[in-house]
């Protein structure tokens, strides 16, 4: 099955895809910091390096499915608040306007909880009336990475949509999740002795790494970090791997933060050295990407940011699975409708 991607960033959505033996033939990324690790690691997708603004639907190859996750610093948390009214919010409209075009059997998009928040209430009907507009019956739910076989807690909002032409009206019905919980011992364990600290002003140190990636932001934590636990436990799933390097978690091999007052937390007395922030690495695992995933950046900031953004692998195969399941289902139907017609069978009965 074809698929096209938007917001590629590092691949994590395309890679899950990917697993689920989907072909991803056309990517686009307009982020230069973020090309030769999705050429690298893609080697066999097309890669479109305009903003999705600059992109004509005809341009676009045809395909069964579209995916993307378009940026969500204008509805996180974190951010601005200001939602579809900020251009980063507006981008959602592109990615509708060539989903409108294509017609692709489905498409999925991810993007941050905040796009939930009350006050972008009309900004979301907006969205979902507009890719109704577009042809499509159209759901979304609030998942947490951790169920699906993620070591993180990562809620996200994921919006699945069928054509419903090309589906004869179906709708996706999100399955109950069952998966158990993995915890951050399973994945990063065997990392814990051997990372190694940027050089100087945060530059690559990837030289001098014996696993791929495996080097970590070095500098001072501001009082907004320190303002809260940074650290979770072996037996505990990560915190949020974020796109910025100074707010990757600590890693877990220290003592959990201790509460002087309201907002105000410092690092373990005597236990200081061993705080230390997640490595690239790290974070990639955490994230599920599998070690031979090169990152390529010149400043290890580069490479929190590309992780940070990324949908992680495990969850978008199984995002991925869901749909295809879904999709052979629908024509496994309609191929013994269409038999039982022909031999004139009441399929009513």
């Amino acid at each position: 099955m074809k698929v096209v991607s938007f917001f590629s960033g590092a691949g994590g959505l395309d890679l899950g895809f990917q697993k689920a033996g989907y072909d991803i033939v056309w990517a686009n990324e307009f982020d230069k910091e973020i090309w030769s690790t999705y050429e690298f690691n893609h080697p066999d997708t097309v890669l479109d390096r305009r903003s999705i603004v600059d992109v004509q639907s005809k341009e676009v190859p045809d395909c069964e499915g579209i995916i993307g996750g378009p940026p969500c610093q204008s509805w996180s948390a974190a951010g601005s608040h200001k939602g579809i009214d900020d251009k980063r919010g507006k981008l959602f409209f592109d990615f509708i306007r060539i989903l409108e075009d294509k017609q692709p059997t489905f498409f999925l998009a991810e993007n941050v909880s905040g796009i939930l928040a009350p006050r972008h209430s009309n900004a979301l009907k907006n969205i979902i009336s507009s890719f109704e507009g577009a042809g499509y019956n159209v759901v979304y739910k609030l998942l947490n990475a951790k169920d699906f076989n993620v070591p993180q807690d990562r809620k996200r909002v994921i919006f699945i949509g069928y054509n419903k032409n090309k589906t004869n009206n179906r709708v996706f019905k999100f399955p109950k999740i069952n998966n158990s919980v993995v915890a951050l011992e399973d994945v990063i364990w065997d990392l814990k002795d051997n990372a190694i600290p940027a050089l100087d002003k945060n530059y690559s140190n990837l030289d001098s790494c014996n696993i791929l990636n495996h080097e970590y932001f070095i500098g001072s934590y501001s009082t907004i970090y320190m303002s809260r636990n940074r650290v979770r436990t072996w037996e505990e799933q990560s915190f949020t791997i974020q796109a910025g390097a100074r707010h990757a978690p600590i890693h877990p091999n220290a003592p959990k933060m201790i509460k002087l007052e309201k907002d105000k937390q410092i690092f373990a007395p005597g236990f200081e050295n061993l705080y230390r922030r997640l490595s690239v690495r790290e974070c990639a695992r955490i994230q599920t990407f599998p070690d031979d995933f090169k990152f390529i950046y010149t400043k290890v900031a580069a490479g929190y940011k590309m992780i940070g953004n990324a949908v992680p692998v495990n969850m978008a195969y199984s995002l991925a699975m869901m749909v295809k399941e879904d999709l052979e289902s629908m024509t496994k139907l309609n191929n013994e409708r269409v038999i039982l017609r022909e031999n004139k069978i009441d399929i009513n009965l």
